[in-house]
């Protein structure tokens, strides 16, 4: 059929009414209006000078001249991983620049010698000595899905790091071991930077449900009902920080009383609480049990300011 008579089809009234055309039946947005109307935040003069003052401290650590070019791909990472690597653009491209012209003046490899380092024997396997170095291990994880198709060596190094960190994962430290586990489902070159930030957070650091499981992890209930409720105004968010910090403490130290310790253990434990630091250490050996101990040196290796 010719393009002319389609088109005259396509203009008839009687031709467009008899069209059958797939039908859908989506449900609405569940967000609504939601986000179509926001406050807009006023400009607080102290907190953008502040802001200033630690983007320009930053910037002092990465170009510091002492690290080296281990120490200066830590940081770089750090910043990346916190989701803020924007402000330092400029200066994250300069160390990369200068470190891949230092190596590539003094080396010849590619990227296949490169990988193939961390090979040994006339098998070219895997050195055995990278099993050791988890953190090691999980970062060659991490670099294999830079790959592209036809690059062998890095589907070899996937598939070498994926069997060994599945293999170990459940026999490390808790928090070494959700990290872990973390980037075996969700790689950091396929995952959302803003999302992967917050791994980088102070709470889940502290890794409480492992470390204090008999308490209760109420950081989102305690930050919306108590911090925000006091100090919602934009201009006090160290307030809200500080009271949120102090008041997850508290409440863990509220699931001792009610929940784990002993009449004798939780006496001594509010004894040590009361005295002066070199008092508590004092007291603190005395107490029959690990339980208020444990929580005690807890709270002390991460103090609050």
């Amino acid at each position: 059929m010719s393009p002319q008579v389609l088109a005259s089809q396509a203009q008839r009234p009687d031709t467009v009414a008899h069209i059958k055309r797939p039908s859908t039946n989506y449900a609405p947005s569940i967000w609504g209006d939601h986000f179509l109307s926001y406050a807009t935040m006023e400009v607080n003069i102290e907190l953008e000078q502040h802001v200033r003052e630690l983007k320009e401290e930053v910037k002092s650590m990465l170009m510091d001249p002492v690290k080296n070019p281990s120490q200066q791909l830590d940081l770089v990472d750090d910043i990346q991983r916190l989701g803020v690597s924007y402000h330092f653009e400029n200066e994250i491209d300069g160390i990369l620049k200068q470190i891949h012209n230092n190596y590539s003046s003094s080396s010849d490899d590619d990227l296949y010698n490169v990988f193939n380092k961390f090979k040994e024997g006339n098998d070219q396997k895997f050195k055995a000595s990278l099993l050791s170095d988890v953190s090691g291990l999980l970062s060659l994880y991490e670099a294999t899905h830079l790959k592209i198709h036809g690059e062998d060596i890095l589907e070899e190094a996937l598939a070498f790091t994926t069997t060994h960190l599945e293999s170990i994962k459940h026999s490390l430290s808790p928090s070494l071991s959700q990290q872990v586990a973390h980037s075996l489902n969700q790689p950091l070159r396929k995952g959302i930077p803003r999302v992967e930030a917050r791994y980088y957070l102070w709470w889940k650091d502290l890794d409480v449900t492992n470390k204090l499981p008999f308490t209760r992890d109420r950081i989102t209930e305690i930050y919306l009902t108590w911090a925000l409720s006091v100090y919602f105004e934009p201009q006090y968010a160290f307030g809200r920080r500080t009271s949120c910090k102090v008041t997850a403490m508290t409440s863990i130290i509220d699931d001792i009383y009610d929940n784990q310790g002993t009449l004798e253990e939780l006496e001594l434990f509010t004894e040590a609480i009361k005295r002066s630091y070199d008092t508590k250490r004092l007291v603190l050996n005395h107490i029959p049990t690990q339980m208020p101990k444990k929580v005690y040196l807890f709270g002390q290796a991460h103090p609050h300011h």
